[in-house]
């Protein structure tokens, strides 16, 4: 049974378990409000808006949601964040009464009855956490709790979330397994990245790694090396690993130039015979226009480049004759 209530916020404790801030936590002792801002940060730009909202409405719109143990105690199941901007707000002496939160007070929850909570909230809720912290707590209940996965995935959403909630506690075990000791430090690793380890779980992207002798390890490599512009061209490499010139160029810079390989290599004869030639020789034109003073001193330069710049010399002569068979004079 719940109740709204307003609490005072001295008598509710912050949840240092949420597994959200748990990996922090255990680097801390004590835990002080101080440590509990750093952890969720509460003070941070990235809580700028909150804090100004929370601010500017002298409180919180939604209550925050709270246990109240069998010996009486408060603690926070839903809603770290904004009590610990109260607790900076007083601390700091910001102007307004910040000793009492609004609350949805919950009797001596069960654990299942709090995860249920905080799942509803965070992951199908209006108040999501960002995508490796929900694999993060999902993870938490599969393999810390030992949460039946068919109960975790009702909690969810039901069957028709089955293969996200697996495929996103797989890639969050990829993360920590290949990724993070790639890393140099915790700076380095990198949660914005975890979407390119959820397309990793499509068995053709890992059949194409295994085919061409590569495995995850490689993969989180490319990922610490930025090889991917884009996460959504995780789901292209099957295409780059086909190429070998694809491939060489992608192992080179990123997939950005690959995917120009993979572009190149579709044209067909057969595709380009049919566009009129006025068009062949705008795009040309506008090529030409587009390219970049590194690669034109390579043109100059490096033999590598020798095919390269015999082919606009052919393409050059060609163009001459013709202009020149219709009395227009390109001297």
């Amino acid at each position: 049974m719940s109740n709204y209530v307003e609490l005072p916020v001295e008598k509710i404790e912050l949840d240092i378990s949420n597994p959200r801030i748990a990996r922090g936590v255990a680097y801390y002792s004590p835990i002080t409000s101080e440590t509990m801002a750093l952890l969720l940060k509460s003070t941070s730009e990235e809580c700028a808006s909150l804090r100004e909202s929370i601010r500017e409405n002298k409180g919180i719109i939604h209550p925050i949601v709270v246990n109240k143990r069998a010996d009486g105690t408060y603690v926070v199941i839903e809603g770290n964040t904004r009590l610990q901007i109260y607790k900076d707000f007083i601390a700091s002496g910001e102007p307004g009464n910040w000793t009492k939160i609004r609350a949805i007070v919950y009797d001596d929850l069960s654990d299942d009855e709090m995860h249920s909570i905080r799942l509803q909230a965070h992951l199908i809720g209006p108040r999501e956490w960002d995508p490796y912290s929900k694999a993060m707590y999902l993870n938490h209940l599969a393999t810390v709790e030992h949460m039946p996965m068919n109960t975790l995935i009702s909690f969810c959403g039901g069957a028709s979330k089955a293969s996200e909630i697996r495929n996103m506690i797989a890639a969050y075990n990829d993360m920590e397994k290949y990724y993070r000791p790639l890393c140099d430090d915790d700076s380095q690793f990198d949660i914005r990245k975890f979407h390119g380890f959820v397309e990793l779980q499509n068995r053709n992207i890992t059949d194409a790694l295994i085919a061409k002798g590569y495995d995850k390890t490689d993969f989180s490599q490319w990922m610490v090396d930025d090889r991917f512009s884009t996460l959504q061209d995780v789901r292209r490499l099957p295409d780059i690993l086909k190429s070998k010139k694809a491939t060489e160029v992608f192992l080179k810079t990123n997939t950005r130039d690959a995917k120009k390989i993979l572009a190149v290599e579709e044209i067909t004869v057969d595709k380009l015979r049919d566009v009129p030639y006025e068009l062949l020789a705008k795009e040309l034109s506008n090529r030409m226009l587009d390219m970049k003073i590194r690669e034109i001193s390579h043109l100059r330069d490096d033999s590598e480049y020798d095919a390269k710049r015999n082919s606009l010399v052919q393409v050059y002569e060609d163009i001459k004759f013709i202009l020149e068979e219709i009395g227009v004079n390109v001297e």
